[in-house]
């Protein structure tokens, strides 16, 4: 077996499960906010996988303002002992050395993830807001995908709901996508008008995503009540959840905020 089956059987739940990746990003982001050590990424971690986590995600950025270069190293220290979670990291795979950041690519290859997800944000973005356009970027994006793939990382493409722009990521080599979900939050957090059109968007891009061979993940403002919904789209694999589980583990704590999303991802 593969290293990237190994990982795709590791993060495989059955009967139309969905694996539940934490991003600890917002944890890093209030750490950074004063000197220390406190809160703490990796204990924050070990009691996300308590919980019930099946993987945990970060996304390092070059101004390392809230993932750390150490912190990339002390979650692969954390994670290479635990069977059973997967490595998500994501981020610019262009993105350059920067201080103390060597460049996205060597990060990954000196801290292999059973994930990578590849992001096409630029450094001084505030958040992911957009994913490929792969007319422009597929070419360049080839021998990176197969150099992380020869390290043994299942590669996953964040994109929009574009049938389009998922049949490019295929061509291009890509295991899986995640789909974008920012507009889909805004419009169910503001009972748009369009909601039904744009979920349906979402809908035959993932059914359109897997008749390709391409696992579907998702990722982007999910939250406890919209995410029951977005479930109704059959074989998602996996959501990488941060902001909304960190705001909600305020008032719940973390153990009790990654229960309650864990419960919506296997119902």
């Amino acid at each position: 077996m593969t290293a990237t089956a190994l990982s795709d059987e590791k993060t495989a739940l059955s009967d139309n499960k969905t694996a539940l990746s934490v991003n600890l990003n917002k944890i890093a982001l209030l750490r950074n906010s004063r000197e220390g050590n406190y809160p703490n990424v990796v204990e924050h971690a070990k009691t996300c996988i308590a919980a019930g986590a099946d993987g945990i995600t970060i996304h390092p950025r070059p101004d390392q303002r809230h993932i750390r270069v150490e912190d990339v190293a002390n979650l692969h220290q954390l994670l290479q002992n635990q069977a059973d979670i997967e490595y998500n990291i994501e981020g610019n795979p262009f993105a350059n050395a920067m201080g103390s950041y060597p460049g996205f690519m060597e990060l990954v290859e000196q801290h292999i993830p059973e994930q990578c997800t590849l992001v096409p944000d630029s450094n001084d973005q505030l958040t992911s807001d957009h994913g490929f356009n792969l007319s422009q970027s597929g070419d360049k994006l080839v021998p990176i995908i197969e150099r992380l793939q020869t390290l043994g990382c299942r590669i996953s493409l964040f994109m929009d709901p574009d049938i389009e722009q998922i049949k490019l990521a295929k061509d291009i080599g890509a295991d899986r996508i995640e789909l974008y979900t920012g507009p889909f939050a805004a419009a169910y957090a503001a009972n748009s008008d369009n909601f039904d059109e744009l979920f349906r968007s979402y809908y035959d891009a993932a059914v359109a995503a897997q008749e390709l061979g391409l696992g579907v993940n998702a990722g982007h403002d999910l939250n406890l009540e919209n995410l029951g919904k977005f479930r109704e789209i059959p074989n998602i694999l996996e959501v990488s959840i941060g902001h909304a589980l960190t705001v909600d583990s305020i008032a719940m704590g973390m153990g009790n905020a990654v229960s309650a999303y864990k419960n919506l991802c296997i119902k």
